[in-house]
């Protein structure tokens, strides 16, 4: 697969996320009133404004520095839960990606993977725990097949997108195991995982090129 990825793809893609992100600021609200304290859209909210402002400010000739870059911003702008979690994907995508100024689809591969497997990690959560990992994961398992069976990057971010949209459904009528949410308990059972909506969001959006 001979497709590659610029720097400026980058750039695009992290923004469009953030637009994304921030136009759904009042829906990830109410999602995670129903299931934690309710300030998901206030979080995602500073780290888009942070992660926009990070762009316009960049350099992008390392795209590794350049992820790196973006957690520590994410971190310094919105230090909560997610907030960590989002910076610790950018850093551990950043890590398999130095030295790099553009990327193919087996970089892509390593950045979802380590996207993934850091995020578990510094969450503490697995696939079945009712968090941004259940989207997470099965997309990034998808995104892999996809690329290793020859697939094109656009058809490959298809089958991530579809699959993280079924984790998100899959985990939706179970109880929630992780962080505040779990408090809640039962009242869980049914409502869409805060986190999973936002990763689905952000996806879609990356992939409108």
């Amino acid at each position: 697969m001979a497709e590659k990825i610029q720097g400026q793809d980058v750039v695009a893609a992290m923004r469009r996320a953030c637009d994304a992100v921030l136009a759904q600021q009042d829906y990830l609200t109410s999602l995670d009133q129903a299931l934690g304290d309710g300030d998901m859209g206030v979080t995602m909210g500073k780290l888009a404004h942070a992660l926009m402002d990070y762009t316009e400010a960049s350099k992008i000739d390392d795209l590794g520095k350049f992820l790196l870059g973006a957690g520590m911003a994410a971190n310094r702008a919105a230090p909560s839960t997610m907030g960590t979690l989002t910076a610790t994907a950018l850093m551990r995508m950043g890590k398999v990606l130095k030295g790099k100024s553009e990327l193919d689809a087996d970089d892509l591969v390593a950045m979802f993977q380590a996207a993934d497997t850091g995020i578990q990690e510094r969450g503490k959560a697995k696939p079945g725990d009712k968090t941004i990992v259940d989207a997470l994961h099965p997309a990034s398992e998808a995104f892999a097949e996809a690329v290793a069976g020859g697939k094109s990057l656009t058809e490959a971010g298809a089958d991530a997108l579809q699959a993280a949209q079924a984790g998100l459904e899959s985990v939706t009528p179970l109880r929630s195991k992780i962080g505040r949410a779990s408090w809640v308990g039962e009242r869980t059972i049914g409502k869409i995982d805060p986190g999973c909506a936002v990763f689905v969001t952000m996806l879609t959006a990356v992939l409108q090129s």
